[in-house]
């Protein structure tokens, strides 16, 4: 009698599911898209997408434009690098974004949001940012990817700074990029 009530409150259990209103996309394909500025692109961020890119089928890398953020790279060169960065990954695409990653979510049929988180304070916004994106999405799911600890110090941020003054970021970004970054130097003496 126990196990016949088990197995009755399971198929409720699926019956519920299978009633929800989250679509199920029938490609049995399992992908996630992975948004950001990538202004710079850096190891740490190549490693998140290579070790999404195992997990996923497919990983989406979306290039975020914002009118209301100042970037150093143009939209259209940070697309390039990121092109350029993941070419050897077959599973990997790079797409430019300018609307709510949801709405390019639903557009490309993927159901996860994948993000990576550095620390706790990464976390806590990345976690609020989840709670809205799935008020908009409630059919989207975000995963969180704390990145490796050998990237743990890269914050976009510091390394733009950095390399402004002078300062090697060679550890910190692919050598594409470290030469792009050395026009926005700043001239000794300035």
């Amino acid at each position: 009698m126990l196990n016949a009530g088990r197995a009755s409150d399971g198929l409720r259990l699926r019956a519920a599911l299978d009633a929800s209103a989250y679509p199920v996309y029938v490609s049995g394909m399992v992908k996630a898209v992975f948004p950001g500025s990538f202004d710079p692109p850096t190891f740490g961020h190549l490693n998140i997408i290579e070790r999404a890119r195992t997990i996923f089928e497919r990983v989406l890398v979306v290039v975020a434009v914002n009118s209301e953020k100042h970037y150093l790279f143009s939209a259209e060169e940070r697309l390039a690098f990121m092109r350029e960065l993941v070419a050897p990954w077959p599973n990997v695409e790079v797409h430019m974004c300018d609307t709510l990653i949801v709405e390019f979510a639903r557009l490309h049929e993927c159901r996860v949001l994948l993000r990576g988180v550095r620390s706790v304070q990464d976390f806590s916004y990345e976690f609020e940012l989840s709670i809205l994106n799935k008020g908009v999405g409630p059919e989207i799911e975000t995963f969180f990817m704390p990145t490796d600890q050998k990237f743990f110090v890269l914050r976009s941020s510091a390394i733009k700074e950095l390399s402004s003054l002078g300062g090697d970021v060679s550890g910190m970004v692919p050598p594409v990029i470290a030469r792009a970054m050395e026009r926005f130097r700043i001239k000794k003496g300035s």
